[in-house]
């Protein structure tokens, strides 16, 4: 909630949620966010509420992101596919590991992310990464997953929010959350990172759902007015 002259007042937002898992629970989240800011108040009106995002948590979903990143979508889903026929499903994690460079490759792995998945096989089987059990705060276990070669802060951020719904998790680097809150916001400018994260701080612990309400304004009104 803004007022006049740029200040800004904290509005009472105590209810804390695992957003992403129930229809229930992601609109209690937008419904506190669209009493402490109109712009969040208007999306709903005009579009409607988004749908629950869910992902499955473990090594599968990660090495999905590894697979689909800089890809299409249809090539991502055919490099999974040699992936799995030739490591199964789940992925034997000990085969991959293994595997040599041009096994990887005729598996549709580039020698870039061949070196991302054995550096997220690597972690698991040596109980360095435990996915059942990451920390429950969410920069701890956004510092234990970004050991894993190719996965950075936003994938780790993604990856919390989706696979684990983790209400408060905050992808402030992403380029269309940036673009929206800022239009949303009336702001003259699209905000950084660090002042999407400064801007945020009032929306605690419904950052999440501000994210999937800004992705689902931005995929409705793509970079009109």
């Amino acid at each position: 909630m803004r007022e006049e002259g740029g200040s800004r007042v904290k509005p009472v937002m105590t209810m804390k949620t695992k957003l992403v898992h129930t229809t229930a629970s992601l609109n209690a989240s937008l419904d506190a966010l669209a009493a402490a800011e109109p712009g969040f108040a208007r999306v709903l009106e005009t579009h409607g509420r988004p749908e629950p995002r869910l992902s499955e948590p473990g090594v599968e979903t990660l090495l999905r992101t590894i697979v689909g990143q800089q890809v299409s979508v249809a090539a991502a889903r055919s490099m999974w596919n040699k992936l799995i026929a030739r490591f199964g499903q789940p992925v034997d994690l000990a085969a991959l590991l293994a595997a040599s460079d041009e096994e990887l490759r005729e598996a549709g792995l580039s020698r870039q992310k061949a070196g991302y998945a054995r550096s997220l096989a690597g972690l698991v089987l040596a109980r360095e990464l435990d996915l059942a059990n990451l920390p429950a705060d969410d920069e701890e276990a956004i510092h234990l997953l970004t050991r894993i070669k190719g996965i950075g802060r936003w994938s780790a951020e993604i990856y919390l929010l989706f696979a684990e719904g983790r209400g408060d998790v905050w992808p402030a680097g992403d380029l269309a959350v940036q673009v929206e809150v800022g239009r949303l916001l009336g702001l003259a400018e699209r905000p950084s990172e660090k002042e999407l994260r400064a801007l945020a701080e009032a929306w605690r612990p419904h950052r999440g759902a501000a994210a999937v309400l800004a992705w689902h304004s931005y995929n409705s009104t793509g970079t009109a007015l």
